[in-house]
């Protein structure tokens, strides 16, 4: 059986790395993300031809996001698999300087997002014969502890677990898996800079461990290949030494 996958975000980072993680597992994958280029460029790095489709998305527009699905459809018929990932950050600056256009980029593409791809999801998955599917949502260790001055991106991500949630309720009766994959210091572009030096809660710099991205990429990867009746709701994977566990 073919198995269909949208994964957002899909041209760089975790992403990209889930999305290759699947492809060379057999499945095939809607590559979505805001420009064309990188997503082409992983469908070739890929190798996997015609199981790999570059859709270039704007998740924090529906229209967009209607396009994404319209397109799996029209290509493959069905969706298996949907890993909500798409994501940004904002500069690390105290709440009360956080500037309105900014907080609302983030909470746009952070929350409205994946709201939006989890409804086109349901709406597809429910329909679908066999039907169901399974969405895992990305997190990050930051919906459960903030790092200093991240206030847009820590309240998405808190509320990106209220979605997981519910969505796991809702879900239930169309044989819809929801989980969510919350992850810690990933070596991504994003994160390079960590091995620099970052800002700790007790107002110190210091540099942080960092674990290869493939390991997130294989990560999603057994989350999604579980049968329907089993679901990860919650897991975390993160640098082993990172500071996150206690206080610190």
């Amino acid at each position: 059986m073919n198995r269909i996958a949208i994964v957002t975000g899909a041209g760089s980072g975790i992403g990209r790395a889930a999305a290759l993680a699947l492809l060379a597992d057999g499945w095939s994958v809607a590559l979505a993300g805001r420009r064309r280029e990188p997503l082409e460029a992983v469908a070739r790095e890929s190798g996997a031809g015609e199981r790999a489709l570059a859709v270039p998305t704007d998740v924090a527009q529906p229209d967009s996001v209607r396009a994404l699905f319209a397109a799996v459809k029209a290509k493959w018929g069905r969706l298996d698999l949907l890993f909500n990932n798409a994501g940004i950050n904002a500069p690390g600056v105290s709440l009360e300087d956080v500037p309105f256009e900014t907080w609302r980029q983030v909470v746009d593409v952070n929350l409205t997002g994946m709201f939006l791809c989890m409804q086109e999801a349901f709406r597809l998955m429910k329909a679908q014969q066999p039907r169901g599917g399974r969405i895992i949502n990305n997190g990050s260790i930051s919906a459960h502890a903030p790092r200093p001055g991240s206030a847009p991106y820590t309240a998405t991500k808190h509320a990106v677990t209220g979605l997981t949630k519910s969505g796991a309720l809702d879900g239930r009766k169309y044989d819809i898996a929801v989980g969510q994959i919350d992850i810690g210091n990933a070596r991504t572009e994003m994160a390079e800079r960590m091995a620099k030096g970052v800002p700790q809660a007790d107002g110190s710099i210091r540099p942080e461990p960092l674990m290869d991205v493939a390991h997130v990429g294989q990560a999603v990867l057994h989350m999604a290949n579980l049968p329907l009746e089993t679901n990860i709701l919650f897991m975390t994977i993160k640098a082993t030494k990172m500071p996150f566990e206690g206080r610190g």
